[in-house]
């Protein structure tokens, strides 16, 4: 069962989790931002909060996606969403802006900006993140 943070109303792994402790609203993150980026998301949300034991927590600059560890990010930039995730090999994928090794698996940033962009291919490699962390 999570533990719910009393100060950020956050839902957390358990009591010890570090964690950026602000009340921050989806709202908040796409205030400004065009329709088709919340669409977007909404797409990826419905995936990913209904796989086991998943928690979905907002900080200032994000929304975060936890499975023991957080496993999927998504940034809501100006003009497109960052996602960021890991997987145990380094992919070499034309789509993908940035890849980088850390602490033993690669960290990939891809930069959606429409719904059109949303391949299964991207629910696969969120989900490998999810079984790897």
């Amino acid at each position: 069962m999570p533990y719910i943070c009393p100060k950020c109303d956050r839902e957390l792994v358990n009591e010890s989790q570090r964690h950026y402790c602000a009340r921050v609203s989806l709202d908040d993150l796409f205030k400004g931002k065009p329709d088709e980026l919340l669409l977007l998301f909404d797409k990826l949300l419905a995936e990913v909060a209904d796989w086991p034991e998943v928690l979905v927590g907002t900080t200032p600059n994000c929304i975060t996606f936890v499975h023991r560890q957080t496993f999927f990010v998504i940034r809501p930039m100006q003009k497109f969403l960052d996602l960021k995730f890991y997987t145990p090999e380094k992919l070499e994928q034309p789509q993908l802006y940035k890849s980088v090794e850390v602490a033993g698996r690669y960290q990939h940033n891809l930069r959606l900006s429409n719904v059109a962009e949303l391949q299964p291919q991207v629910f696969a490699w969120i989900r490998t993140s999810y079984e790897l962390l």
